[in-house]
């Protein structure tokens, strides 16, 4: 008896009185419908140490994740010590995920090329090798247009004083950095290098792109 009284209860709750007391049918939401998927991207991004970008790109708003992790060699599922040895072709990337319709990946492109230097080959600061390469590793035509886009921006900008040297390949694979790397600033923050070289990019980006900021 239960169940005919709750189905009642939902037939009139499907009935809306017309005048004159007709009964008309209202068109009501389908609950079992899901709501739409909110869209997200992914793009694979290195530029020096994956510590700093990881501390840059988490304060934006719309990005929705950053990873730390390893991305454009040959060796599967490869260790820090392996990456950082400089054998396995693999630069140190993080990957971004972000909604489009709160920030751009042109947006996010043109913060990535301020924030870290993309005219040195294979160095930032002093961290040198291949696996400290700038490099965007793109997803598909659409996201190679934009990089491509952004790169002749800036060089026509001359918002660096020499030629950018930023690698631009097709996305491989992308393997996630061992837990500890994972959002290391924000978890050392008094650590000498979070100090000396992450500090000045993150106060860089407030200064900047305080429009961007999840907490202006």
């Amino acid at each position: 008896m239960r169940s005919s009284i709750t189905g009642f209860g939902l037939l009139l709750g499907s009935l809306a009185f017309a005048p004159h007391g007709k009964a008309a049918i209202v068109n009501s939401p389908d609950l079992r419908t899901p709501p739409p998927a909110v869209r997200e991207e992914t793009v694979i991004l290195g530029g020096g140490c994956f510590w700093c970008l990881d501390a840059v790109f988490t304060e934006l708003r719309g990005v929705r994740s950053v990873e730390s992790g390893y991305s454009g060699g040959k060796v599967a599922e490869p260790s820090y010590e392996e990456v950082s040895a400089g054998t396995t072709g693999h630069a140190e990337v993080v990957r971004v995920t972000f909604d489009p319709r709160l920030i751009s990946l042109h947006d996010i492109l043109s913060i990535f090329f301020t924030m870290h230097d993309p005219t040195t080959l294979n160095r930032q600061g002093s961290d040198s090798g291949t696996q400290y390469r700038s490099a965007i590793f793109y997803q598909g035509d659409e996201q190679k247009t934009v990089a491509q886009a952004v790169l002749k921006e800036i060089s026509a900008e001359r918002i660096w004083n020499r030629p950018l040297v930023t690698q631009l390949a097709p996305f491989e694979a992308f393997y996630k950095a061992e837990g500890y790397h994972q959002g290391y600033y924000e978890s050392n923050p008094d650590q000498p290098y979070c100090r000396i070289v992450i500090e000045p990019k993150v106060r860089k980006l407030r200064e900047h792109f305080k429009d961007r900021l999840i907490r202006p």
